[in-house]
C-alpha cells in the first residue's frame, strides 16, 4: 500500500529522530533555551544561504513561493479569526489562535520531510527554504509586533526582526545566486557542514521541546487549531497553486509545506510574553502527533493532484 510505503519512508525517520530528542531530553534535561538559539542563529541562516546559493533560482520561482506564502497566510489570518469570532474566544485567544495557524512548522519539521520526500532535490529544497525564509520574517516581525500592544513606539517591536540573521542569510544567498558570485570555499566548505546538521539537529531539538509539552482541559480550540493547520490549510494551498504558474516539483512542495503543523516559535514567543501559553503548547504538540497522519495523506496526494 502506497500510503504505509510513505509512511515509512518519510514520516517513520522522522518520528524516530524526535523520539530520540525526547529521550535525551527526559534523561539528561537538555537547555531548550540554546538549543532554540543554535537552529534560530546558526543553523537555519546557515542552511537558507547555502542552499538557496546552491539552488537553481529564478525570480518567477521567488515570486510564486511568496505569492503562494502570503495569500495562503492571508486566508489562514482571515479563517483564524472568524472561528475566534463565532467560538467568542477572549483576545489573548485569538492572538494564540491565529499563530498557531499562520506560524508553522517549516523548519524543524518541514525541511527533513521535503529532503526525504524530494531526496536532496535543490529546485524542491528551494521552495521549502524559502518558505522557511518567509516563516521566520512574519514570527519576528507580525508574530513579535501582535504581542506588544503596550508599545507606544511600534518601532520598538521591529528590534527582534532587524537582529534575525536568516534575513541576511536570504539577502546574501539569493544576491550570490543572482548576479553568479563565487562562494569562496573557506566560507562555503562550513556552510555546507552547517546545513547539513540542521536536520539532525531541528529533529532533536523539536523532540526535546515537544516532551516537555502536556495536554489538560478544554481542548476545543485546540481541535479547531489543528483542523485549519493539517487539514484547512492544503486544502487552501490545492486551491492557490491551482492559480499558480508553477512545474510539478514546486506545486508538491508548496502543497506539503502548507500541511505542516505548528511551529514551535508560536509556543517559544507565547511563553516570553505570557500569552496563553497552555493553549499555544497543547496546540503545537497535538498537531505534531496528528501531523503523522495527515502528512502522509497530503504526501500521498500531490502524487495524484499534482504529478507531471
Amino acid at each position: 500500500m502506497e500510503i504505509l510505503i510513505i509512511f515509512i519512508n518519510v514520516i517513520l525517520p522522522i518520528l524516530i529522530l524526535i523520539g530520540f530528542g525526547s529521550l535525551l531530553h527526559s534523561k539528561f534535561h537538555l537547555d531548550l533555551h540554546t538549543l532554540a538559539k543554535l537552529n534560530i542563529y546558526y543553523l537555519v541562516p546557515g542552511l537558507i544561504l547555502v542552499r538557496l546559493y546552491e539552488a537553481e533560482l529564478d525570480w518567477n520561482l521567488f515570486i510564486n513561493v511568496f505569492t503562494f506564502f502570503i495569500i495562503l497566510g492571508v486566508i489562514l489570518y482571515f479563517v483564524s479569526n472568524i472561528i475566534s469570532r463565532m467560538f467568542r474566544f477572549s483576545k489573548s485567544l485569538r492572538i494564540a489562535f491565529s499563530h498557531s495557524t499562520l506560524f508553522y512548522n517549516s523548519g524543524n519539521y518541514g525541511v527533513p520531510v521535503n529532503d526525504l520526500v524530494f531526496r536532496q532535490d535543490p529546485a524542491a529544497m528551494a521552495v521549502q527554504v524559502l518558505i522557511l525564509t518567509f516563516q521566520n520574517l512574519l514570527v519576528y516581525s507580525y508574530g513579535i509586533i501582535t504581542l506588544q500592544p503596550m508599545f507606544k513606539n511600534k518601532l520598538k517591536a521591529f528590534i527582534p526582526y532587524f537582529k534575525m540573521p536568516v534575513t541576511y542569510a536570504m539577502i546574501a544567498g539569493i544576491t550570490l545566486n543572482a548576479f553568479n558570485l563565487s562562494f569562496p570555499q573557506f566560507l562555503y566548505i562550513p556552510g555546507t557542514y552547517i546545513a547539513d546538521a540542521l536536520i539532525a539537529m531541528a529533529l532533536l531539538t523539536l523532540g526535546a521541546q515537544v516532551i516537555q509539552l502536556n495536554f489538560t482541559k478544554n481542548m476545543l480550540s485546540v481541535y479547531l487549531s489543528i483542523t485549519v493547520r493539517l487539514m484547512l490549510s492544503p486544502l487552501i494551498a490545492i486551491v492557490i497553486i491551482s492559480f499558480l504558474d508553477v512545474d510539478s516539483t514546486t506545486a508538491q512542495a508548496m502543497f506539503i509545506a502548507s500541511a505542516v503543523p505548528s511551529s514551535v516559535n508560536s509556543a517559544i514567543i507565547a511563553q516570553e510574553y505570557k500569552n496563553e501559553t497552555s493553549f499555544a503548547a497543547q496546540a503545537v504538540l497535538a498537531s505534531t502527533i496528528f501531523s503523522a497522519l495527515t502528512v502522509t495523506v497530503v504526501i500521498y496526494l500531490s502524487n495524484i493532484i499534482f504529478a507531471a
